[in-house]
């Protein structure tokens, strides 16, 4: 699988290298390259006349007041979109498809109105505002996630978080567990009587963030980002229930043949336990050519051979 696709500089240099023209979406690049596929839909909490913000990191309300003058674009109530699960599904069923939903989690969302510093500061300045974000979209999430599961079972869900950097979290662990393990502990319960995996999508390095993941009751993490110094044998070793998705280190991609094996060697012995799903671990840059990527793909297929073979003998 690729879990995050392609840049789109990536795709336009490989329609000059040999991907066909008609390779145009993620689905049917999916397709040329013969990847397992999943569905993704992302619930979007802004309706199409939110205001936008003027430029990257800024925001596009300062208080309370602001968030409920905005309140009427935002937590659109019939986003899912009923005939295009219904044929995901129909998919799922014939085991053709995995399907994925994403919502914007509790520190994503807030971060996305305030903006980048104004939201840090709103931890200790605005601290009822960020509870009544949040409250709001644990309700939006919850109406969501009933409306998806009328029609069919989604195989794992996704928070959008991205509340870490390369060297940790961006808040503490005390402001974890009083702005948003509450509404964590308000959905979750609801994604697990429905049987859907839930999953916390947050880049660069994740490792101390995993402990509170894990007691918030959220069962893996993705990307798991190598630049960021993250080592999954040390995350499975103090989580062995934990599911990961990603951590093959999209720089070693365009690198000669040695240096991508000694990256499947690095991943072998964790993926062959189980849990793991070797994908790049963010989207492939445009650094690599179409040709690079096929034999990634061509040694991915070798080394997954063997981690099949692995789990058969660690098993018996």
């Amino acid at each position: 699988i690729e879990w995050a696709s392609w840049w789109e500089v990536t795709i336009e240099r490989w329609h000059n290298e040999g991907l066909p023209e008609e390779c145009s979406n993620q689905y049917s690049i999916f397709q040329h390259f013969g990847l397992d596929i999943y569905r993704q839909d992302w619930f979007v909490v802004c309706g199409n006349e939110c205001p936008a913000p003027k430029s990257h990191g800024s925001g596009i309300i300062e208080s309370l007041k602001d968030y409920e003058r905005i309140l009427p674009h935002l937590y659109p109530p019939d986003r899912v979109n009923e005939q295009r699960w219904t044929e995901w599904a129909a998919e799922q069923d014939r085991g053709d498809s995995v399907l994925w939903f994403t919502v914007d989690g509790f520190f994503w969302f807030a971060r996305r109105l305030l903006g980048i510093s104004n939201h840090l500061y709103a931890f200790y300045d605005q601290p009822e505002l960020l509870h009544r974000i949040n409250t709001d979209l644990a309700e939006w999430i919850l109406l969501v996630i009933e409306q998806v599961c009328a029609i069919c079972k989604p195989d794992f869900m996704t928070f959008a978080e991205d509340m870490s950097y390369n060297h940790g979290p961006m808040i503490s662990k005390e402001s974890f567990d009083e702005f948003m393990l509450p509404y964590y502990n308000r959905v979750i319960p609801v994604l697990r009587k429905h049987g859907v995996m839930p999953i916390i999508d947050t880049d660069g390095d994740p490792s101390e963030l995993a402990e509170w993941i894990d007691y918030s009751g959220l069962e893996g993490i993705l990307p798991l980002e190598r630049q960021a110094g993250v080592d999954i044998g040390e995350l499975r070793n103090k989580y062995p229930k934990m599911k990961f998705i990603g951590h093959f280190d999209k720089m070693t991609m365009d690198k000669d043949d040695d240096t991508v094996r000694a990256e499947f060697e690095r991943l072998l012995p964790v993926a062959s336990r189980g849990g793991f799903l070797i994908s790049c671990d963010h989207q492939t840059p445009p650094a690599v050519s179409y040709s690079q990527y096929l034999r990634y793909l061509d040694l991915f297929r070798e080394y997954a051979a063997r981690v099949g073979d692995m789990s058969k003998t660690i098993s018996v």
